[in-house]
């Protein structure tokens, strides 16, 4: 099971814990939300979580504990720049339907 960060995404997460002052990673998760039944969640971590896995990817640490693992395992992410928008961007393989806004995701 894997977690992977484009190069361009390992670059903003760099970026964004040198701007924070530190800490060890990312944390990717998933939570119940949006209309198709699950949300990713970002946080900077400065600490891993007892029930977090690591995967180096790019550079950089990814967190993700072992609850939200199967509905992220194979997925990357990356950094996009869509019109006057840019931020990151999930390509998931377990993900079956995606809303609409591209908020919330479906298993």
């Amino acid at each position: 099971m894997t977690v992977s960060v484009t190069p361009k995404a390992a670059a903003q997460i760099r970026k964004a814990l040198t701007k924070r002052g530190g800490g060890v990673g990312l944390r990717v998760a998933v939570k119940t939300s949006g209309c198709s039944g699950y949300a990713y969640a970002l946080e900077f971590a400065d600490v891993a979580a007892p029930d977090d896995l690591a995967f180096e990817s790019e550079g950089v640490q990814l967190l993700v504990d072992a609850r939200s693992l199967p509905m992220l395992d194979g997925t990357q992410l990356d950094w996009v720049r869509e019109g006057l928008n840019e931020g990151f961007k999930f390509s998931n393989p377990n993900a079956t339907a995606n809303c609409g806004c591209g908020e919330s995701f479906a298993v």
